[in-house]
């Protein structure tokens, strides 16, 4: 059983480790040209196997937290597989120093050093654009930019879709999204 002190310790902790996280009344921003908020996916960041040219979209974010040594990002269809979800992204260990990605990052070669890209729900690295099932409603693209305290996390582009995310949920302080919409 844990003592109320320990408790109380516990929360002062998590606390003083939250304001050292944060930014002078800044918060976590993410940015895209190629994606608004609400507003439907340009051709260019759909799968080609619907028709589009599965480049992933161009990002810039800002308002990084203190102590931020590392970004990940996510792109998530959270209405795929009856509300189960797909993941068509997962990148992490971007360098702190890095804040934007060019359009067509996603493939292996124009990431910057160091980032890994972990398998999509696709079963390849990298990016993979948005293909609905045709019918099947309004799907909802979330990119999230993940400020993490470590320079590299403990996975390898190996790591299954749910421990990337299960990490990096878990793990970073702050977080910004954008989600863009799709259907067939």
């Amino acid at each position: 059983m844990v003592s109320a002190r320990a408790l109380c310790l516990g929360i002062f902790a998590a606390a003083a480790h939250l304001a050292l996280w944060s930014t002078a009344g800044q918060a976590l921003e993410l940015t895209s040209p190629d994606v608004v908020n609400g507003v439907t996916l340009k051709i260019a960041q759909v799968h080609t196997q619907c028709g589009g040219q599965n480049r992933s979209p161009a990002l810039v974010w800002s308002g990084a937290p203190k102590g931020t040594a590392s970004y990940a990002i996510t792109m998530f269809d959270s209405d795929a597989n009856g509300g189960r979800g797909f993941w068509h992204w997962l990148v992490f260990n971007i360098p702190a120093s890095v804040q934007t990605l060019p359009a067509g990052a996603g493939s292996e070669t124009d990431l910057p050093n160091g980032a890994v890209q972990s398998e999509n729900g696709f079963g390849t690295p990298g990016y993979g654009g948005a293909c609905p099932p045709p019918g099947s409603g309004t799907h909802h693209y979330t990119l999230t930019l993940y400020a993490l305290p470590d320079a590299k996390i403990p996975l390898d582009s190996k790591a299954n879709t749910g421990a990337v995310a299960s990490y990096l949920k878990s793990h970073a302080p702050a977080t910004a999204m954008l989600t863009g919409i799709y259907r067939r």
